[in-house]
């Protein structure tokens, strides 16, 4: 039996078909193409993205045992430097892939040993001295030379990418990762990751940009971005005053407004939770990065507790409670009875039951695992991000709004994905303008998935943000390499190119010389037939990448075509639009608007005599649009 048949029997056997199903979906779809016809001289970079929290290891383990039977026998599965991260995955690959020879960052010998009798993982932590010894332990083996290396890279966007490409150096991690790919003839190099934004921004030159792209989706069950940041807040998110999470960004003063709210509903729902067979139910406040904030809050969640304790037997208190049950009930209709849960909250007051636990720079997750049983209150910054996972995570309280926000580390922070929670007694409770952050990077986000999943290989991505929202941060991007286009500025090549004068006219031929409104599949055909002789004048590639973005998050989108013909215009003029043009196309700053010039080509005016079209876009909105295919 093979490798991935045993995987997906040990899956089923334990009771969940459906994951088995996906899994294997993904395989049929990646290893025919890309794995079986791997060359065995050749070093390939590939992605696979999934949503933050859907499942990503089990297709990873899936992918290997496929490869396995392919005939890679030796592979290296990569987690952020995290001791505790790093032994959960040694653990889990120990207990998923009991046909493999799973060995852990000291397992030097015991790899030795196997000597490719069966395929081997090393789990190992992106940490410098753990990459450089493997190195040497990979060169100094007498089978590794001649066998390809399959390294599955997890969160392969955190520390792996060259921070240094700006300063024409290397960065250790990256350069440690390299030296490793080079210690055998030839590798596949997966990349996972649910925020792929700055993989998708990485160059051919930079030796990371994927050759191919795939995409699975989450499991039945699954609640991530269209299920929290739809366009308009679902009921189980609570939007608290803008003015206190400003505020509380510049001082040390707690919100009063929403928290003690939020408290209340993460206790009632615990409270229905375990009195309905429940182990665990957790509630998390992500405050700003500094430390002493957090000792703030939890000294606050403390004394409203205490506050409780005290009072729930007064009709202040309780009536308090009474609302904020009504408020859950509205999702959660068969809640059990408010007595019932009142009388269990009081009791576990009593007995100091709920756990209130800071996870920061300070007191790490690995340290302080009692979130895994119990009613508990996380409080915590940065290190609530890749990787941590609570179970039966409920109620979060947002007030943290960066002042330079990035997309991939935003989204990366959002613990309320997953599967393990009730939908119906879910709440989050955050400032509007950060539910519009989200939303914004939720609508990116399916545009990213709809463009790898329309593309051949998944690879000409483009993505785009509201102006102040960056896709990732600065220092893993070639800014010589990296093309940023602004909604609304007006773009025109200097040296514009036809492909077929005749076949624009033809595209063209039934809009007389005035404005409008088209399909965006139209708009795409017409900019299929230009160009401009250089791309630092004008990339035609990107603009046409752009439209599909916004085919792929709308397939009937609609831009605007204005139709100018006889234009008697100068080669290499400072401007292209007529005044009365320019304004037009302003007149609708939230769509795709392609000003279409046909000029004379009058040789006065620099042209060689032949009429040809130039081309003016603007794209829509005041969003930043990010290409990485420049160059």
């Amino acid at each position: 039996m093979s490798y991935l048949q045993s995987y997906l029997d040990r899956i089923r056997g334990k009771g969940n078909p459906a994951l088995a199903d996906a899994i294997h979906k993904t395989v049929e779809d990646i290893v025919p193409q890309y794995i079986s016809n791997f060359s065995f001289t050749d070093h390939v970079v590939s992605l696979l993205v999934g949503d933050v929290q859907s499942g990503k290891t089990s297709h990873m383990f899936g992918l290997m045992c496929a490869a396995a039977d392919e005939s890679f026998m030796n592979f290296v599965l990569l987690t952020t430097d995290n001791i505790l991260l790093q032994q959960q995955t040694y653990q889990r690959a120990q207990r998923d892939l009991c046909d493999f020879c799973v060995c852990d960052e000291n397992d030097y010998l015991k790899f030795v040993q196997n000597n490719l009798h069966k395929p081997a993982v090393i789990v190992l932590k992106k940490n410098t001295s753990v990459l450089k010894q493997w190195k040497n332990n990979f060169s100094s083996t007498n089978f590794c030379a001649g066998n390809p290396l399959f390294i599955v890279d997890d969160e392969a966007d955190a520390a792996s990418l060259n921070t240094q490409v700006n300063r024409n150096k290397q960065s250790t991690i990256n350069k440690n990762l390299e030296a490793i790919k080079k210690t055998t003839s030839s590798s596949i190099y997966m990349q996972v990751t649910g925020t792929p934004q700055s993989i998708l921004l990485q160059t051919a030159k930079s030796g990371w940009k994927p050759y191919f792209i795939y995409y699975f989706r989450p499991g039945k069950g699954y609640m991530g971005g269209d299920f929290f940041f739809p366009p308009e807040p679902p009921k189980q998110v609570i939007l608290t005053d803008n003015d206190e999470a400003e505020e509380l960004l510049n001082d040390d003063e707690l919100p009063e407004n929403g928290l003690k709210t939020a408290l209340i509903m993460h206790l009632i729902s615990s409270g229905h939770i375990m009195l309905n067979g429940g182990t665990v139910c957790n509630f998390l406040i992500h405050p700003s990065m500094k430390t002493s904030q957090h000792s703030c809050f939890a000294n606050k969640i403390g004394n409203y507790l205490n506050e409780i304790s005290h009072s729930h037997n007064e009709a202040e208190t309780r009536e308090t409670f009474e609302r904020a049950y009504e408020s859950l009930r509205e999702t959660k209709t068969d809640i059990l009875p408010f007595e019932q849960i009142y009388g269990f909250i009081a009791e576990q007051l009593q007995e100091d039951k709920i756990g209130i636990l800071m996870l920061n720079s300070i007191v790490s997750y690995d340290e302080n695992t009692q979130y895994e049983k119990g009613i508990n209150v996380i409080v915590g910054g940065n290190s609530l991000g890749r990787g941590v996972t609570f179970p039966q995570l409920q109620t979060i309280y947002y007030c943290r709004v960066a002042k330079s926000p990035q997309a991939d580390t935003m989204w990366q922070h959002a613990r309320m994905f997953g599967y393990d929670r009730d939908p119906c007694l879910l709440r989050v409770f955050m400032p509007p303008k950060l539910f519009k952050l989200f939303s914004d990077i939720n609508r990116t986000n399916n545009s990213i998935i709809k463009q790898i999943e329309n593309s051949s290989n998944g690879c000409d991505i483009k993505i785009f943000y509201p102006t102040g929202l960056k896709p990732t941060r600065k220092n893993v991007l070639d800014k010589k390499a990296v093309g940023i286009y602004s909604g609304g500025v007006n773009y025109f090549p200097f040296y514009p190119v036809n492909k077929d004068v005749a076949s624009i006219d033809m595209l063209l031929q039934s809009f007389g010389d005035d404005l409008y409104t088209v399909s965006l599949k139209l708009i795409k055909k017409v900019m299929a037939q230009l160009d401009s002789e250089t791309t630092d004048d004008w990339n035609a590639k990107a603009f046409i990448g752009f439209v599909n973005t916004l085919l792929a998050t709308d397939p009937t989108a609609q831009g605007k075509l204005i139709v100018r013909r006889n234009r008697d215009i100068g080669k290499g003029t400072g401007t292209l639009l007529s005044p009365t043009d320019r304004n037009l196309g302003d007149t609708y700053p939230d769509d795709l608007v392609l000003t279409m010039y046909k000029i004379t080509g009058n040789k006065a005016k620099g042209w060689d005599g032949t009429q040809l079209w130039i081309p003016n876009i603007k794209l829509p909105g005041d969003c930043a649009y990010y290409t990485g295919e420049t160059i």
